[in-house]
């Protein structure tokens, strides 16, 4: 894998000789698709385009600092042994919290620009499920949030991963026995599934299928309801194969929880939209 690309040479002062991870670059790359993507759809509902900026400044806070706190809060034993190396560590970042609070800013943003909530909401939804696919390419290239072990012709190990995936990792880390023949067959390195590139390839077919469709006849709003549905299902099926340590009950993670919430937000929304559109609610 490629966890640093390059390091910015030392003769720069502050920054000189810090180190430009492939996480960052596709954090910056998925902003940049998220907003060009939905630039292309406020100017084909004849909207300002300039106006999908304001929104990716809001989301860049939010998510950014959601995914930290969020971060934080799964793993809030580590606050009193080593809080300093918690807070401000360079990863660290859980997709769920950013998307909770900036989906708040962002509709905060909304609301004081005055534009209609729901039509905003439907060309969000295709920007938000490429720039999510992006995202995952970071992951996948820093060696982060891979799955459980696997002898599968799909396993990749990652010995440079944050964290590697190492037996004793995945052992200690996230109560996961790994098989001894996968042990003697691979040694203390083993192949995991690629959950993040499962990811990329089912949200990129989550876009392709909401932009396919985005002229839709139902009210405004059922497109975002639908990428909730969609999200939430793809998500909720990932992480059965994710290497997690936060199963309630040993059955299902604290993301299959938020997921199952977005897919019953979804349908909800699909059903309260699905008539023939008529004047645009605001």
């Amino acid at each position: 894998m490629y966890p640093v690309l390059f390091e910015l040479p030392e003769w720069l002062p502050i920054v000189g000789g810090a180190p430009i991870t492939s996480f960052g670059v596709f954090m910056l790359f998925a902003f940049l698709t998220a907003g060009h993507i939905m630039k292309l759809e406020l100017g084909r509902k004849g909207y300002d385009p300039e106006k999908a900026w304001d929104f990716v400044f809001w989301a860049v806070i939010g998510g950014i600092l959601g995914a930290k706190i969020y971060y934080i809060f799964l793993n809030y034993p580590r606050l009193a042994t080593d809080p300093a190396g918690l807070i401000f560590s360079r990863g660290g970042l859980v997709w769920y919290g950013g998307f909770g609070l900036a989906t708040v800013l962002v509709l905060w943003e909304m609301r004081r620009s005055k534009l209609p909530l729901p039509t905003m909401l439907d060309a969000s939804g295709p920007a938000l499920a490429l720039a999510y696919a992006v995202g995952r390419i970071g992951c996948f290239l820093v060696g982060d949030d891979w799955g459980r072990p696997t002898d599968s012709w799909v396993g990749i190990a990652f010995p440079n991963g944050l964290p590697p995936s190492r037996v004793d990792i995945i052992e200690r880390d996230f109560g996961i026995t790994v098989d001894p023949a996968l042990i003697e067959k691979y040694g203390q390195v083993v192949p995991v599934h690629p959950t993040q590139l499962y990811e990329v390839g089912m949200s990129t077919l989550i876009f392709f299928v909401l932009w396919r469709i985005r002229d839709h006849r139902h009210s405004p709003g059922w497109l975002f309801a639908l990428w909730l549905a969609l999200a939430g299902c793809e998500r909720f099926l990932v992480e059965f194969l994710r290497a997690k340590d936060d199963r309630f009950f040993g059955l299902v993670t604290l993301a299959q929880i938020i997921s199952l919430g977005m897919v019953a937000l979804g349908i909800l929304g699909m059903m309260r939209t699905r008539a023939a559109a008529g004047p645009e609610a605001s």
